[in-house]
């Protein structure tokens, strides 16, 4: 495992996963830390659509993506949906949802790019990041998994579409899971426990957890597992391993928040350029 958090000189942390190749992208994900966003988005919330003031979400994304070696216009983002959708952007999507939710990339949950200095970026409060990188063919993706995606096997869907688009191989992308909510905390009910055992009914016995009489949903494990089926060495998976409730003062949690009776969050940011 190399994930790990960074400071900033702005004074933010960036997590980070050191198996990635510097010299290849720029990547991070964002804590809740520094930012403007008052109770209960406090305070690097960067999401628009939660309800948060807009004038303080662009300047939470200002600071992040100074942080970061770009401005807000340059960024690339989707309205999540928690769906399998993938696109492929390019120069002509640069700005898409930066400043205005309505003119994000509509009913997307992954985005792929072999465009250079175009950041991705996608919204998170629980859900699993995915960055996928590909050095051989210096193409990137990024993509959402709640557990709906994650049963849709939006990772496996993601590294296959960058292989129909850019020529990736399994074998050789490198692959990131970053914090999310974890076997730990992430309990859930019949519907979903039937849902994942029709997704994995080979290996549903290793994902869904009994503990004192509740069920619990690794959706990290089933990220690598659908990856291992389309060919992805487990070496070159990287599971950052932290869960986002259990680390609710790093990293905005929804079901954190719902502990205290709150019913509305921010959210973090994946993000992943091309050099």
């Amino acid at each position: 495992m190399s994930y790990f958090l960074r400071r900033t000189e702005n004074n933010l942390w960036h997590g980070k996963f050191s198996s990635f190749p510097e010299d290849l992208i720029v990547h991070a994900v964002s804590t809740r830390q520094g930012g403007v966003s008052k109770p209960p988005f406090d305070s690097l919330n960067l999401a628009l659509h939660v309800g948060d003031e807009p004038a303080a979400v662009l300047a939470n994304r200002k600071k992040f993506m100074r942080s970061l070696g770009f401005s807000v216009s340059d960024i690339v983002t989707p309205n999540q949906v928690h769906g399998d959708k993938i696109f492929r952007v390019d120069e002509n999507y640069r700005g898409c949802g930066c400043e205005n939710y309505a003119d994000s990339i509509p009913e997307t949950d992954a985005l792929i790019t072999d465009t250079p200095d175009l950041p991705l970026l996608l919204c998170f409060a629980d859900c699993v990041p995915i960055f996928f990188v590909d050095a051989q063919n210096r193409a990137i993706g990024l993509a959402h998994g709640g557990w709906k995606g994650t049963l849709k096997k939006i990772a496996a869907k993601t590294l296959l579409k960058m292989g129909d688009e850019f020529g990736t191989r399994a074998e050789e992308c490198l692959i990131g899971i970053a914090p999310s909510i974890g076997p730990c905390c992430y309990e859930v009910g019949g519907a979903v426990v039937d849902k994942c055992k029709d997704a994995f009914p080979k290996n549903f016995g290793e994902l869904l957890i009994e503990r004192d009489g509740k069920i619990f949903l690794d959706l990290w494990r089933a990220n690598v597992l659908q990856l291992l089926e389309v060919g992805v060495p487990e070496e070159n998976i990287d599971v950052a391993g932290e869960c986002t409730c259990c680390e609710s003062g790093w990293y905005f949690s929804y079901r954190a928040a719902q502990k205290i009776s709150l019913d509305r969050t921010g959210r973090i940011a994946a993000l992943v350029a091309l050099k």
